[in-house]
């Protein structure tokens, strides 16, 4: 036994034991993609203490490559958009901008997928077409369809599928706006998160037909949810909680901030809810349906420090400070953003804070919604 197919086997029986790969088919498919095949082009490694984060690439045949391939971790294949490992020498600190995402992960949604062995699959997001190619495993080549918004990754990952004799419809463009041409799937899986779930999911997957994907926004906060499409073009569906995080679609990054409005202006008051609830993840996930284009921000002011929301595209904003063992709220902007967040946090707790997996989705024309 060659020393990565050592590496998958022990890959294969730690998700198993974590309960990630729950079934003989997932399995199967599983055991018969060596993940290395499409990490070649290296990846990068987080600087251990570098605050910000910097990376430093790993090349293949490098020290621990082979090693780290099959460790159950994410695994960074680009920075900033448009370089790889092999385009430096040394540290870099940019944003990583694509990544190869931990096997347990991808099994689990996969098996979240709830997929039939005649079913067609829609994937937004090849990536390094690890994924593609444990779908087409399950399923057969034929009846799997992939997105990538960037060509550079798109190519690489097209390179390692070929290798492996693997040949799904392979597309290079904005995922969102999915595949009309092949349309209606079975089930529609993205690797990177939405702000919002495109009506274009909705209206290419058949009655019936599932979407998994992760729902994120610009608080930072993201869950996995399977919706279930309807006669009516709507879809809902659970939340499978898991505090599960993709970057999100390049399309729907959060805006530039720019030139902060006045925040000495707008009238003030004193908060019901303060600001400090949006430490918690699964507080700011459900704070996001109320204020979905709304982004966070911590200022230090002369006199105190201040938690800041600003809407670019309404030029809304809320900025609360805490004084005397009470929480202050300024608002200024046609929304009062922090009313909002109030009202929506405030019927949660209403119900007893349940936790995200009790959850339902709801998307329509109008938008998505969280219910309990």
């Amino acid at each position: 036994m060659s020393d990565h197919e050592q590496l998958l086997r022990q890959l294969i029986e730690r998700m198993t034991a974590s309960g990630s790969l729950r079934t003989e088919p997932w399995k199967d498919a599983a055991t018969a993609v060596p993940r290395h095949e499409f990490l070649r082009n290296g990846f990068f490694r987080a600087v251990p203490g570098s605050a910000p984060t910097a990376w430093t690439p790993v090349l293949e045949d490098g020290d621990g490559w082979l090693t780290a391939c099959y460790a159950d971790e994410s695994l960074v294949t680009q920075i900033a958009g448009t370089i790889k490992p092999t385009d430096i020498r040394g540290e870099i600190m940019r944003e990583p901008t694509s990544s190869s995402t931990l096997p347990s992960l991808v099994l689990r949604m996969l098996e979240d997928l709830e997929v039939g062995p005649d079913m067609k699959v829609l994937e937004i997001g090849t990536g390094t077409g690890y994924s593609t190619a444990v779908l087409c495993a399950r399923l057969g080549s034929d009846r799997v369809t992939s997105i990538e918004y960037d060509e550079e990754v798109a190519l690489r990952a097209r390179e390692a599928l070929n290798r492996l004799g693997t040949f799904p419809d392979l597309l290079t463009g904005d995922g969102l706006l999915g595949d009309d041409e092949r349309a209606p799937y079975d089930r529609i899986i993205a690797t990177c998160a939405v702000r919002t779930v495109p009506a274009a999911w909705l209206e290419q997957t058949r009655p019936g037909g599932q979407i998994l994907t992760t729902i994120g926004g610009w608080l930072s906060a993201s869950e996995l949810v399977r919706l279930t499409v309807h006669e009516d073009g709507t879809a809902s569906g659970p939340v499978l909680g898991g505090q599960v995080s993709f970057m999100l679609a390049r399309p729907q990054l959060a805006p530039q901030l720019g030139l902060l409005p006045d925040l000495s202006a707008g009238k003030e008051r004193e908060a019901v809810i303060g600001a400090d609830v949006l430490a918690d993840w699964t507080t700011r996930f459900v704070a996001q349906f109320a204020v979905p284009t709304a982004q966070h921000l911590k200022l230090r002011q002369r006199q105190h420090d201040e938690d800041v929301l600003v809407d670019v595209e309404t030029g809304s904003w809320a900025a609360l400070h805490e004084e005397d063992d009470r929480w202050i709220v300024r608002q200024g902007g046609p929304e009062l953003l922090w009313d909002a967040v109030e009202d929506h946090l405030g019927r949660w707790h209403v119900a007893g804070t349940p936790a995200v997996d009790e959850a339902t989705v709801r998307v329509t024309a109008e938008g998505q919604s969280i219910h309990w």
